[in-house]
């Protein structure tokens, strides 16, 4: 079984090349995005605890996290591998990923890393803010929380996987198909 993990700031295209890396390679895609905007829909305490959080452009507690990714690798078993998309933030999350893959018998497959600019990530977001109706997508403020959070918070995720070999760069400077070919080069 492979585990990717699809890093980079918000905006960097994780879900994108995620989305095309199932339809192609046949992956699982685990965006954390994703199931916390689900428990917000349904209403659910966790969802409205990860609400209150994400709209301050705030991290959601790793204990929550991890226990949603725990879930999703326990609850699908056949699959071929798995993409983590928003999943580790910060080194703590790193370390807690390597236990649970640990305590499955397995490892960390590779760190799959976008790069772009911070005035990208602002570009990115209020576009997909327009296309995606997200109202926590437009707010400057909170896109520069984000931004902060993603330099001070996950970027040390960095060297806690280059230290392992494990971390891999793509710079996104091109459109979708070229900057996805060079992710895809680098998982499997």
């Amino acid at each position: 079984m492979k585990y990717y993990v699809l890093f980079g700031p918000p905006g960097a295209g994780k879900g994108t090349f995620a989305k095309l890396l199932v339809e192609n390679k046949g992956y699982y895609h685990i965006s954390t995005g994703d199931l916390l905007r689900n428990e917000i829909a349904a209403g659910t305490p966790l969802g409205l605890e990860a609400k209150s959080l994400i709209e301050k452009g705030n991290l959601v507690p790793d204990d929550v996290v991890c226990g949603m990714i725990r879930a999703q690798f326990s609850s699908n078993p056949g699959v071929r591998g798995f993409l983590l998309d928003g999943f580790p933030r910060t080194v703590a999350q790193a370390e807690a990923l390597d236990k649970i893959l640990s305590g499955m018998g397995a490892e960390l497959t590779r760190v799959v890393s976008i790069y772009i600019t911070d005035e990208e990530v602002r570009r990115r977001i209020k576009g997909r803010a327009l296309v995606e109706n997200r109202a926590d997508d437009a707010d400057d403020e909170i896109i520069s929380t984000r931004i902060k959070n993603y330099h001070e918070k996950t970027e040390p995720v960095i060297n806690y996987y280059k230290k392992q070999g494990k971390y891999f760069e793509v710079v996104a400077d091109g459109t979708i198909q070229e900057n996805y070919a060079k992710v895809e080069k680098l998982v499997d």
